[in-house]
């Protein structure tokens, strides 16, 4: 069970940090260029889509079993932790498209969860 959670915690740690990073260089992107945030809504959800995967694939690593488990807890994790910083913060709840983003992400933890649990797995195989 404590490598569930530290999987978890990896994969949450993960999901933020690649958020930053990303936030970052799309930031400088809209800075010094010409581009609108609006004609770069497709590359944020697809670095989204992308961060949560690799976040599901850390926490599969580490907890090294069940991962489509300890993927969708990862995302679920976040999505709360989303939630509470948009609910509290801005005192606003997840619209529906923002639901349907949510649930994607889960999709996607769940299948990084799985192959980052399979490719843990398969290395310890090949030691």
């Amino acid at each position: 069970m404590a490598r569930f959670g530290k999987g978890v915690v990896y994969g949450v740690l993960t999901i933020f940090l690649l958020a930053l990073i990303i936030s970052f260089l799309l930031s400088l992107l809209l800075k010094w260029t010409d581009i609108q945030e609006s004609s770069l809504t497709w590359v944020i959800f697809a670095a989204s889509v992308l961060s949560v995967f690799i976040g599901g694939f850390v926490a599969g690593g580490k907890g090294k079993e069940r991962g489509w488990l300890i993927g969708g807890t990862t995302s679920l994790v976040f999505t709360l932790l989303v939630f509470f910083f948009q609910f509290l913060g801005l005192e606003q709840t997840f619209s529906t498209k923002q639901w349907i983003y949510h649930l994607g992400f889960l999709l996607a933890a769940m299948l990084g969860g799985v192959m980052g649990v399979n490719l843990s797995s398969s290395n310890r195989h090949a030691d």
